[in-house]
C-alpha cells in the first residue's frame, strides 16, 4: 500500500506549474495527482483525486488562493493547503491563515525546504516562511474593515464613486464614507493610491 502524499498543484503559469512538479516528483514520498491553472477548478479536483495537501498560488483566474484555502476547509477538510507564492505580503500571509490555509512559502524556497514544508502540512503542523513572519508581525493587523476592502478593490482601476456604488450596492454617500475612512487609514491622498497601498500590503 502506497504512503505517498497525494499533491495538487494550482498555478495559472504552467511553467511554474510544471517546475514545481517536476522537483516535487523527485521525492520518493510527494505524488502529484493533479495541476489546475484555475482557482475554481481546485475543490473539484481535489475531491476527484482525493488529495491530501494542495499547493496554492494567491493570484489566479476564477477564485484566488485565499478564496480557495477557505473553500477547501469547509468542503474538503481532509485536504490541507499550503500557499506557494511570488507575492510574499503580510497582509496574504495573515488572511491565507484566517481563512484555513495550513502553509505560507514563497517560491524562492529551495525544493528541499519546499517539499519538508509539504510533509509538515500533511503531518498537521503549520508551516510559514519566518522572514514573512517576522513582517507579518511587525506591521500589525489590517486596519481596514471589511467594507473599506470592498470599496478599495473597485477603486483599483479608477472607478468613479458612482461606479464603486453601482457594483458593491452601496449609496454614493456610503461609499463616500468608506473611501475617505480608507485613504485616512493608509495615509494617502486619492482612493486609488489607496487601494495601491492596501494592495501592495496584502489588505484587499
Amino acid at each position: 500500500m502506497s504512503t505517498s502524499i497525494r499533491l495538487l498543484l494550482a498555478d495559472d503559469q504552467a511553467l511554474v506549474r510544471g517546475a514545481l512538479a517536476a522537483l516535487l516528483r523527485l521525492e520518493k514520498d510527494l505524488d502529484v495527482v493533479a495541476e489546475v491553472g484555475r482557482g475554481d477548478e481546485v475543490v473539484a479536483a481535489a475531491r476527484e483525486h482525493a488529495v491530501d495537501v494542495c499547493l496554492l498560488d494567491i493570484e489566479m483566474p476564477g477564485a484566488d488562493g485565499i478564496e480557495v484555502a477557505g473553500a477547501l476547509a469547509s468542503q474538503v477538510p481532509g485536504c490541507r493547503s499550503l500557499m506557494v507564492t511570488t507575492f510574499g505580503r503580510p497582509g496574504y500571509l495573515r488572511r491565507a491563515l484566517e481563512a484555513g490555509a495550513s502553509g505560507f512559502v514563497v517560491k524562492d524556497t529551495p525544493a528541499t525546504e519546499l517539499a519538508e514544508a509539504v510533509r509538515r502540512v500533511h503531518a498537521g503542523l503549520r508551516v510559514v516562511d519566518p522572514a514573512l513572519a517576522a513582517e507579518s508581525i511587525a506591521g500589525g493587523s489590517n486596519p481596514l474593515t471589511e467594507r473599506e476592502r470592498d470599496v478599495l478593490r473597485e477603486a483599483f482601476d479608477g472607478a468613479t464613486v458612482a461606479d464603486i456604488a453601482s457594483r458593491v450596492h452601496l449609496s454614493t454617500g456610503t461609499v463616500r464614507n468608506y473611501l475617505s475612512a480608507a485613504i485616512g487609514k493608509t495615509g494617502t491622498s486619492t482612493r486609488v493610491e489607496a487601494a495601491r497601498v492596501a494592495r501592495s500590503n496584502g489588505w484587499i
